[in-house]
């Protein structure tokens, strides 16, 4: 199979760009698998889990939404914000979920509840990223 480009950006930063295999992304309606010659598209990213495959090797980035577009045999991913597993602080993406959520379980009329909402789902991406990638190896 022949591989395909693959450039992820934020405002910020491109945090990857390269020739790939698979890119898994999270897609506002479920999970996209993306190969070699895919279809033209151009679709909304949810907060998850973005994996690059290539070769045997698996690189994975915390996306908190955003867009892919794919033409040609090119794909593009503009995040919002992006965060590469190893780079994700567990503790502190631990405790800014317990915040996120005491947030939206406070029912105060000042916390705007679907921003709060959207806090919780991406430090909760942050937390299932940066545990994916410290889990051991199974053998």
């Amino acid at each position: 199979m022949s591989p395909f480009r693959l450039e992820v950006v934020t405002a910020e930063e491109e945090l990857f760009a390269g020739d790939v295999d698979i890119l898994i992304a999270p897609g506002r309606e479920g999970q996209l698998a993306i190969l070699p010659h895919h279809a033209p598209l151009l679709t909304q990213l949810g907060p998850g889990l973005l994996e690059i495959r290539t070769g045997g090797e698996a690189e994975e980035l915390a996306v908190s939404g955003g867009f892919l577009e794919i033409l040609g045999n090119r794909a593009v991913v503009l995040a919002d914000a992006a965060e590469r597993a190893e780079d994700i602080d567990i503790d502190r993406a631990e405790a800014a979920m317990k915040r996120a959520q005491e947030r939206v379980a406070s029912h105060d009329s000042d916390v705007d509840l679907e921003r709060a909402l959207a806090q919780v789902a991406r430090a909760r991406t942050r937390v299932a990223v940066a545990r994916k990638r410290r889990r051991p190896e199974r053998v």
